[in-house]
């Protein structure tokens, strides 16, 4: 696989400002790009980002999408696999993580006290 992202050493990372809704997610999760750039119209790239859920925030439906994604649950709370009212699923703790292959049914997501996600996508080297 070829990385395409820009040498950036240890810097601080502004964790006040530079968050913008990611399109289709509801207000209430915003997320940072940290490196790279995911196009998902040409299927190339790659990007780390942090996603950030603010207290009760949550999404209805399951994602779906044909890139691979790795996600770090920083710090907060995540529930999994709840309904479209944010009820059921099952939470996790800070230090958990998951990998989700081109195609995987995921979510849908919610945090009741908020969280923070470290996350990279990329796609298949073709």
């Amino acid at each position: 696989m070829t990385i395409d992202k820009e040498h950036l050493e240890f810097h601080p990372v502004d964790m006040e400002s530079g968050w913008a809704s990611p399109p289709g997610y509801p207000a209430g999760i915003q997320q940072k790009i940290l490196a790279g750039k995911l196009d998902e119209t040409g299927k190339t790239g790659n990007r780390t980002r942090l996603l950030r859920f603010d207290p009760g925030a949550f999404t209805i439906t399951p994602f779906v999408h044909d890139y691979w994604e790795e996600v770090y649950l920083v710090s907060g709370d995540l529930t999994v696999g709840n309904d479209e009212n944010g009820e059921g699923g099952e939470s996790f703790a800070p230090n958990t993580y998951a990998c989700r292959p081109p195609g995987a049914y995921h979510g849908p997501f919610k945090s009741e006290g908020g969280c923070v996600l470290l996350e990279t996508h990329y796609y298949d080297e073709t």
